[in-house]
């Protein structure tokens, strides 16, 4: 059973990146905690589906369409939908209706479902049509600003704009960064101290929480599909 990913950066300032996905005889997959919420496009059956993604706070089971390939675009941290508040994405998703093989809906307009080469192309349009926004506060933030208002307010601005406080995320994306990590064969010893976890005790209660996995599982490359482009590929 396997999951075979696809991922790449985006140049774009509102997409952080593009991937690509197909399931082949798997019916679910470890979902890893993320900070971003995104849109997803796949195919199954001859039939075709979109969606929006949240971020998610917790590692977590989720069912795979078994035979199904995806498109799916994350979008960069701050931005968000005009029409759907950040909170409430977070840890679920929503199923967008009306979706045709070639178009889906989204924010009271039908749009032309992306590939992977053209998904900033889509991206520029909702960007244009204002269904994509971002608070540029939480955009400078983000590039190491401190601005020029209360702590209080960045938290209260940085959560509408995320759906998360900033601790989650450092937490969060810190966890994702040591399962890559040590899927490319690092010591457990050198992730803590290179990410600054308390101890190896520590860095095992991250993985748990947000990922899903033991150090040896994410060194040997088991436990089954999981929803994290760790070696291009997720194997069980």
């Amino acid at each position: 059973m396997e999951l075979r990913f696809e991922t790449r950066r985006s140049d774009s300032p509102w997409v952080d990146s593009v991937w690509t996905c197909t399931s082949e005889q798997v019916t679910s997959m470890t979902s890893v905690a993320g900070v971003r919420w995104g849109l997803v496009f796949w195919e199954q059956a001859g039939r075709t589906y979109a969606g929006i993604t949240g971020p998610e706070t917790r590692t977590s089971t989720a069912p795979v369409p078994e035979g199904a390939t995806f498109t799916g675009i994350e979008f960069a941290l701050g931005t968000s939908l005009r029409a759907i508040p950040a909170p409430a994405l977070v840890d679920g998703g929503i199923g967008l209706p009306d979706t045709t093989r070639g178009t889906f809906r989204l924010d009271g307009a039908r749009w032309e479902t992306p590939g992977p080469d053209d998904a900033e192309a889509l991206v520029d349009r909702l960007v244009r049509a204002g269904a994509v926004v971002r608070d540029l506060l939480v955009a400078d933030l983000l590039r190491g600003h401190r601005p020029a208002v209360s702590g209080r307010t960045v938290e209260r601005r940085f959560r509408a704009a995320t759906g998360l406080t900033r601790g989650a995320v450092r937490q969060i994306e810190r966890a994702r960064t040591a399962a890559e990590l040590l899927a490319a064969g690092a010591p457990a010893a050198d992730v803590v101290a290179k990410l600054d976890y308390f101890d190896e005790p520590h860095l095992a209660r991250a993985l748990r929480c947000y990922v899903g996995r033991t150090v040896r599982q994410l060194r040997d490359g088991v436990g089954g599909p999981i929803a994290l482009d760790l070696d291009q590929r997720a194997t069980s």
